[in-house]
């Protein structure tokens, strides 16, 4: 017996190790190799003349912190989470309603997924005519009555709503991957419960509040952690819209963009060790994250 399950564990050992080669590769190492560059001296100048990394402790992380640009970063990484809650309720929202037996259904699952599933080149295209100044977003404004012709505006060049005009992109970009996710858990909710409660005269918010939602909630947690984390690490949609520069007047310059525009997004000036740094106390952030997530998840089991 000892023989079968040794060889069933090596077998099973054999199937992993293409991935485990390829995680070691292109994930492990990197992140325990970008970890150590946070505590050295490491420029652009360094890397082309050969010379290796130095040491200095504390001294990237002590210049981050206190490097205005980085906390307008990260100022602005934590506005990003508002969109958290919205795009998690929106989804969810919408997941109930395609899990509905009614014709059409798999037509509008699949709509709502396209956006998943687009470009980003191809989608700024798109949002930025629907921003412009004559844009169909300050025509609908206008159509409402909500502003005038002279009221209309750039919202990707107004530093108060830049920001804002990104994070509804994420939004549409993300809520047909969220609402896809909240549709498996939907579904593999018996259906049996429901048909109960609605005999015992339940309604619709009822049957949704005291059944779904109990039994949704690692579903909840999980796509609530990876929008928060998604968000904190925002930074496709910054350097398409803005070209990398977080303009206007650093309106939209997230942690992650100050980790790019450290390292490859300015060549000439790159501190790899600065870069690694500030990479270190986003992925703190999110390890945060993951606990509380993790807490409250054996918390609802009742594990301790």
């Amino acid at each position: 017996m000892k023989r079968q399950a040794l060889t069933a564990t090596l077998i099973a050992y054999a199937f992993l190790a293409p991935a485990l080669v390829l995680m070691g590769l292109f994930t492990f190492y990197p992140v325990f190799y970008g970890s150590y560059l946070g505590f050295t001296d490491y420029t652009v100048a360094d890397l082309a003349s050969g010379e290796g990394p130095r040491w200095v402790g504390l001294k990237n992380l002590q210049f981050v912190l206190s490097d205005p640009l980085f906390q307008t970063g990260i100022l602005n990484s934590l506005k990003y989470l508002l969109v958290v809650p919205l795009l998690q309720i929106a989804s969810l929202a919408v997941a109930v309603l395609v899990n509905q037996k009614l014709p059409l259904m798999a037509f509008f699952r699949v709509g709502y997924y396209i956006p998943v599933v687009t470009s980003i080149s191809l989608a700024a295209v798109m949002w930025e005519w629907i921003f412009q100044k004559e844009g169909f977003l300050n025509w609908s404004l206008q159509l409402l009555n909500l502003i005038n012709a002279e009221g209309r505006f750039n919202w990707l060049l107004n530093e108060h709503t830049a920001l804002w005009a990104i994070m509804l992109v994420t939004f549409w970009r993300g809520f047909g991957y969220y609402m896809v996710l909240y549709l498996a858990g939907l579904q593999s909710i018996p259906a049996e419960l429901e048909e109960a409660a609605t005999l015992d005269g339940a309604t619709a918010w009822q049957r949704f509040w005291l059944i779904i939602v109990p039994l949704m909630r690692p579903t909840l947690l999980l796509c609530s952690l990876l929008s928060t984390i998604a968000a904190i690490r925002v930074l496709e949609e910054i350097i398409v819209f803005t070209g990398g520069s977080g303009g206007p007047l650093n309106s939209t310059y997230t942690a992650l963009l100050y980790v790019y525009n450290k390292s490859w997004g300015n060549m000439l000036n790159a501190n790899f060790g600065v870069a690694g740094a500030a990479g270190l106390l986003i992925a703190l952030v999110g390890f945060a994250l993951s606990y509380i997530n993790f807490r409250l998840t054996r918390e609802e089991r009742g594990e301790r």
